[in-house]
């Protein structure tokens, strides 16, 4: 069954609207519905629905300033309106569909099928996406699977020469001088690569122990084979001496 979240601050036409759905199909079910747009943003932090039906005119907060700050975005929205001026700009807004108030049963009906195609299409993409990723962790220690910009990316560890924290983002350099920048902190991307060649050298760096040329006992810096000059703090110093 959809679950469907609403959001319009007329109660009228949130209740409207939710008699339509409730009798429609059993196929859908509203679980939320919102004439705050601010309750509704907190909902939808914690809560993912199968599809968001959302009203343009609204006083504290329209339609689409609602969809700009929306975080969590992996659910189609129907923007719901009785003005036809803005449906150019709900395609822009990347709406999977426009519906007219007084919404009118055949409109609703397409839309329910949009919203099923939409929702299969993102759940078979899901299923591919994590048999890539169990496949690629049987495959080989070796490889790494590395999400980012909307792909997967897949790896030999020995195309790595280390990581570098930014705060809530990490920056992976390889030996051809591409860096790949994650959405993820230093502690995640050490979860990922295979902890006997890898090593956390300091609370910013890991280093592939593969690449080390040098290591500078005095200084306290290890010389990669590319030349890169990483810090070892001493809080890490003992247990890399005794990785190598």
């Amino acid at each position: 069954m959809l679950q469907a979240v609403i959001v319009d601050d007329e109660i009228k036409a949130l209740q409207s609207l939710t008699w339509e759905l409730t009798n429609f199909s059993d196929e859908i079910k509203v679980v939320a519905s919102f004439t705050n747009p601010h309750d509704a943003l907190n909902y939808l932090e914690k809560h993912t629905p199968d599809c968001l039906f959302l009203d343009i005119e609204m006083p504290t907060m329209d339609g689409f300033q609602f969809i700009k700050k929306l975080t969590n975005k992996n659910f189609p929205v129907v923007i719901t309106t009785a003005y036809n001026q803005y449906a150019l700009k709900a395609i822009k807004s990347e709406a999977l569909d426009y519906l007219l108030k007084p919404i009118d049963t055949d409109d609703l009906e397409e839309t329910i099928t949009k919203i099923k195609k939409f929702n299969n299409k993102n759940f078979s993409m899901e299923k591919l996406e994590m048999a890539l990723l169990n496949f690629n962790s049987k495959a080989s220690h070796n490889r790494i699977t590395l999400n980012t910009d909307g792909k997967l990316l897949f790896l030999e560890s020995d195309e790595i020469l280390y990581a570098e924290s930014d705060g809530n983002y990490s920056t992976i350099f390889l030996s051809d001088g591409q860096k790949i920048v994650l959405t993820k902190k230093l502690k995640e991307v050490n979860e990922i690569l295979p902890d006997d060649s890898f090593f956390r050298i300091h609370n910013s760096y890991i280093v592939n122990l593969n690449k080390i040329k040098e290591f500078l006992k005095t200084d306290g810096y290890v010389i990669l084979k590319s030349n890169h000059k990483i810090p070892v703090s001493r809080q890490k110093k003992s247990d890399f001496l005794d990785m190598l």
